[in-house]
């Protein structure tokens, strides 16, 4: 059954409810930001970005290291304009494309930035904001400055149909799609994951998600504020550190990805002294399966249960989730946590419990639709559910299970990537005349990037140098982990070109 809905609409609203003096953000070895001074923030930042030409629904790139800066740059963005943070490792040839598709209207950089991000700004005529931290006043606190102030906007506070976030998932068959979320899609999936996990003002959350992405966005920072609670923003994921963070942070729980979560189990016994001390109250997991092997050892090793919880960009990141109390099922990805889900079949039809077929959603939290792309939304949507491209099945009880992917992106724990982007990097080289990329098995990360090329006759190239091609252009962890050179690339049956089954096709698997 669908939780309730949540009281917020909008971002204003969402951090309205935690206390003056209440801590909402810290990170390490910084003073907390109390609730009083980051709705003041937040309130100057609306005003200065339209002082600056910015306003509502206009699109803001944000690109800043993880942090504590970057959690409350994007709660001030969203709360004016449309936000559209980006990975900070992004190439220049990158920059430019998400910024040109986007259509942004400013980019907003930390003072000393030397991101290749602001000289694309600059060649493409987007504003430049800088930030400067003002952390005397609290982990996140700042203000901003831009030489630029020409142009109109729609001034004052976003509202609830505004878009707050704006993000691209990658697809195989096209381009990346532009996924818009309003001001209610977010605070509906806050609200819901606060729901799920019973989130109350004593709960502490340890961040260690990269904040570019649906996942550390809405469960790691805006779903505990939704709840007056406090988030500890660290600068990334780092298993040496995730211990001293925990001793600092005294965190209640926390949400990772099962790459994570197994590299701080390697350094968990020498750090038995600082789980008991720090006794949490639950983990999440989230953006791709944890064996049932690991989640026995997490609990085991935490005293704590471990959550796993099913999301995509599409659903403003949860769609299910296992119950906190309750019965719950390693290996399923829970109950539905905020949206309906159902499953369907190809011709649109529900299935029964049991039967298998595409994982379908709709709710408030669920985009509208993509962006200038009438045929994705053709295929993604019947009779106003959204199709996911996943293929599951509902048991009886209502916990779903994924069986696979009928989508050929490349889940890298976690990390999503169209074959497609990688392809035409690859190609761009002069001795490739074909090459296709596709998922290749990876014990640990679920799935790596792996291609197989076709040199053009008379020229020559080695692994290395394709690798260190791509990686001029793609960030790290798009860059092919395996290259085979073949004479000749299988084909289907109808003479396409296919992604699926071609790792073992080729010994791969």
């Amino acid at each position: 059954m669908p939780l309730r809905s949540p009281r917020s609409s909008t971002l204003r609203e969402l951090i309205g409810s935690g206390a003056d003096d209440q801590p909402a953000i810290t990170a390490p070895g910084a003073t907390p930001l109390k609730y009083s001074a980051l709705r003041t923030m937040v309130e100057q930042t609306v005003a200065a970005l339209n002082a600056f030409g910015v306003g509502r629904d206009d699109r803001v790139a944000i690109v800043l290291p993880n942090g504590p800066d970057m959690a409350t740059t994007f709660i001030g963005v969203a709360s004016a304009a449309t936000a559209a943070p980006l990975n900070p490792s992004y190439k220049a040839d990158e920059f430019e494309f998400y910024m040109s598709d986007l259509k942004a209207k400013a980019l907003v950089v930390e003072t000393g930035s030397t991101s290749p991000a602001i000289d694309v700004a600059r060649r493409l005529g987007i504003k430049i904001v800088t930030l400067h931290p003002d952390h005397a006043q609290g982990a996140g606190y700042f203000s901003l400055e831009c030489d630029d102030r020409s142009g109109s906007c729609r001034a004052g506070h976003a509202e609830a149909d505004d878009i707050a976030l704006i993000l691209h998932t990658s697809g195989t068959t096209s381009r990346p799609k532009i996924v818009p979320l309003t001001q209610r899609n977010v605070c509906t999936s806050a609200g819901n994951i606060a729901e799920t996990l019973a989130f109350d003002t004593t709960d502490c959350g340890l961040n260690i998600m990269p904040l570019f992405h649906i996942h550390g966005l809405i469960a790691g920072v805006l779903a505990p504020l939704s709840a007056g609670g406090r988030v500890f923003c660290t600068p990334g994921f780092n298993a040496l550190r995730f211990f001293a963070w925990m001793d600092e942070a005294k965190p209640t729980w926390y949400t990772a990805v099962p790459t994570m979560h197994q590299a701080i189990l390697t350094r968990a016994s020498g750090n038995r002294e600082i789980i008991a001390r720090h006794p949490l109250r639950f983990i999440r997991s989230s953006s791709s399966s944890m064996p049932p092997q690991v989640i026995a050892e997490v609990e085991n090793t935490f005293g704590a249960p471990l959550i796993e919880a099913y999301g995509m960009t599409e659903a403003s990141h949860q769609m299910a989730s296992n119950p906190l109390r309750g019965m719950r099922k390693p290996g399923s990805v829970g109950l539905a946590a905020g949206p309906e889900v159902a499953i369907m079949d190809d011709t649109g039809a529900l299935l029964q419990s049991g039967e298998i077929g595409e994982i379908v959603i709709r709710g408030a939290n669920v985009t509208c639709g993509y962006e200038n792309n009438p045929a994705a939304n053709a295929s993604a949507f019947t009779d106003g559910w959204f199709r996911t491209g996943d293929q599951g099945t509902i048991d009886h009880e209502g916990y779903i299970s994924l069986t696979g992917r009928l989508k050929e992106i490349i889940n890298r724990g976690g990390e999503k990537i169209s074959p497609r982007e990688v392809d035409e990097v690859l190609m761009d080289h002069p001795a490739v005349q074909q090459v296709v990329v596709f998922a290749m098995p990876h014990e640990k990360l679920g799935e790596e990037v792996a291609a197989a090329v076709v040199l053009r006759e008379g020229t020559s190239g080695d692994e290395k140098e394709l690798r260190d091609f791509c990686s001029q252009r793609l960030a790290s962890f798009k860059v092919p982990r395996k290259i085979v050179f073949l004479d000749k690339i299988p084909l289907g049956a109808t003479g396409k070109l296919q992604r699926i089954g071609l790792a073992e096709k080729l010994g791969l698997a």
